[in-house]
């Protein structure tokens, strides 16, 4: 998993040369490639990388699905059939003429006035609406829109309509929501735009893998569910390849890389141990939400607690990278600035970033899930519930679960990583990174001590 990697050049001008600069210019560090590691020691790192990458592969051949199962719509839910249309006509109209649902309620909780806010109220909008995809295209139905709707339409808006083909010819089709297919589309556009000007090279790696990430998730991990296999399974298998085809097409086919994979592997094994014992132990079944409702009543042969599982390992994976890329990173450019710094020296050194990413990290992985239960929040605020009552309910007890586990495997791997790229770079030191530190080669000054290359440099001459 790691070729051969070129090497730094380390230029610096002799004081015989002539030229003004009597000092070394070493940049290895802030530019070109990382600083390679011995025959030695790629081979022992492909000796593990190897025989995992081949397992990742098998794996995704005897669990490939084929396609998602073939299944006929049950209309219930987001379970429907969907098809295209477009509003092509609005009227003004009686909200009593049209029989508007809560119409009475509704002027019973709004006060009228000298501007005649009762007869206001009483002016809802009919749509026109044609389906413009499908076996009906061309097929009209009318919806009545409220005044206190919270979605308005507009002349020529697109709209997305359920089908339900047992229901009467004029009931079969009614609006779910709206067609935000173009700004979404504008919006994914402004994100590549803003990753490849800024990461240049780099920014369209990551977009190619981010691609490749979502090709694995829907072509083999959704459908790979759908058919019956563990989800466990199908999720450490499919997040292992998003991890090995991100890492190494985003970062290169480096040692460097390799490390980093090394500490992403060993924290998700940690986290879906512990997924696996708190899940267990707190008796959740994953079955806390209509949608996971009606997947498991829709495939019965999916196990809904395996599913919650696998969420959690992936939930995991993206943050993870993150963690142990900075971290091999930092202790490879640390090793650059001072090759002869201790082991235990560039390992302190690393770890106060880590320390500092930690907490980042963590305040955003409670704060993301925060976010996305704040209604579920509100709701057992409004109920006046304890706290204690709150967070051992299963549908929040859930979130908590899959929040801590997954911080507890961030913050295992920052040491964790940082310890395997220490051991990398410090037992290469007497090959290639010796040979930067040799007397007169120096690369840079040590971590946290004075000194700098004109300094040493004056002290060779005057030897």
């Amino acid at each position: 998993m790691t070729p051969n990697e070129p090497e730094h050049q380390s230029h610096s001008h002799s004081p015989a040369s002539g030229t003004p600069h009597g000092h070394g210019h070493g940049h290895g560090h802030s530019h070109g490639p990382a600083a390679p590691v011995s025959r030695h020691l790629r081979k022992v790192i492909a000796a593990v990388l190897i025989p995992f990458a081949l397992a990742v592969g098998v794996g995704l051949i005897a669990l490939w699905p084929g396609g998602a199962p073939s299944h006929k719509p049950s209309g219930v839910g987001f379970d429907q059939e969907t098809q295209t249309a477009r509003v092509v006509h609005l009227t003004k109209v009686d909200c009593a003429d049209v029989n508007a649902q809560q119409q009475q309620q509704m002027q019973q909780q709004q006060p009228t006035g000298p501007g005649g806010g009762a007869q206001q109220a009483q002016s809802c909008e009919q749509a026109t609406i044609e389906v413009t995809s499908g076996k009906d295209t061309g097929h009209r139905f009318k919806t009545v829109v409220t005044p206190d709707a919270s979605r308005r339409y507009t002349e020529g808006q697109d709209v997305v309509v359920a089908y339900a083909p047992k229901a009467p010819r004029n009931l079969q089709y009614s609006v779910t929501d709206v067609d935000r297919s173009f700004p979404m589309w504008i919006l994914a556009g402004a994100f590549a735009l803003a990753v490849v000007v800024v990461g240049r090279l780099r920014g369209v790696l990551a977009l190619v893998a981010l691609a490749a990430s979502f090709a694995v998730l829907t072509l083999f991990i959704l459908p790979a569910i759908l058919q019956g296999s563990n989800p466990l399974l199908v999720a450490v298998v499919g997040g292992s390849a998003i991890m090995l085809i991100a890492l190494y097409l985003c970062h290169g086919l480096t040692a460097r890389t390799s490390v980093a994979v090394l500490g992403t592997l060993a924290s998700l094994l940690l986290i879906g141990l512990l997924g696996s014992l708190f899940i267990g132990w707190g008796q959740l079944t994953g079955n806390t939400d209509d949608q996971t409702g009606l997947v498991h009543s829709l495939f019965p042969g999916i196990e809904i607690r395996g599913l919650l599982l696998a969420g959690i390992i992936i939930g995991s994976l993206g943050v993870l990278d993150d963690v142990t890329v900075t971290q091999t990173a930092a202790v490879w450019e640390l090793r650059d600035a001072d090759p002869t710094a201790s082991r235990r020296r560039i390992y302190g050194a690393a770890m106060r970033i880590g320390r500092d990413h930690i907490a980042s990290v963590v305040n955003t992985l409670v704060l993301a899930y925060a976010g996305a239960a704040l209604p579920l929040l509100l709701l057992f605020s409004i109920a006046r519930s304890s706290v204690g009552t709150v967070a051992t309910s299963e549908v929040v007890a859930e979130e908590i679960v899959r929040t801590l586990v997954g911080s507890i495997g961030l913050v295992a791997s920052v040491p964790l990583t940082t310890l395997l790229a220490v051991l990398v770079v410090s037992a290469d030191r007497a090959g290639t990174g010796g040979r930067q530190a040799e007397p007169g080669r120096a690369a840079g000054p040590g971590l946290g001590q004075p000194g700098s290359r004109r300094g040493g440099r004056g002290r060779r001459r005057k030897r």
